[in-house]
């Protein structure tokens, strides 16, 4: 997959998640923290094209995919809590587990590929 639909996928995803937080009232502390998870995935991928060296790309896609780690956390809560349904939990976490393999899979060859 290209850099540019990883961009796709991660921006997809945000407003996905902004639109689930949206509809949560009384939980803004939990809807705040999974938003700014949740948002900082494609802004640090977006960031990565701007990168000043290959240490730096491979930096911001790291930081992109411990982001990925923490609100698969929250959603994790949100469906546990009952603030979220089966069906839409179980859509957020298949495309952020996609879009954490697909990180994984870059980080892995921007490290590959410096040696």
């Amino acid at each position: 997959m290209s850099d540019s639909k990883l961009r796709d996928l991660s921006l997809d995803f945000s407003v996905k998640v902004i639109k689930l937080c949206d509809g949560i009232k009384g939980h803004y502390s939990l809807t705040n923290q999974l938003e700014r998870s949740a948002t900082s995935i494609g802004a640090n991928i977006h960031e990565a094209n701007y990168a000043q060296s290959r240490s730096d790309f491979a930096a911001k896609l790291q930081i992109s995919l411990k982001e990925c780690y923490e609100t698969e956390y929250w959603l994790e809560l949100f469906y546990k809590s009952e603030l979220t349904d089966s069906a839409t939990a179980k859509e957020l976490f298949t495309i952020c587990g996609n879009i954490r393999r697909l990180l994984v899979a870059s980080v892995n060859t921007v490290k590959g590929a410096g040696k």
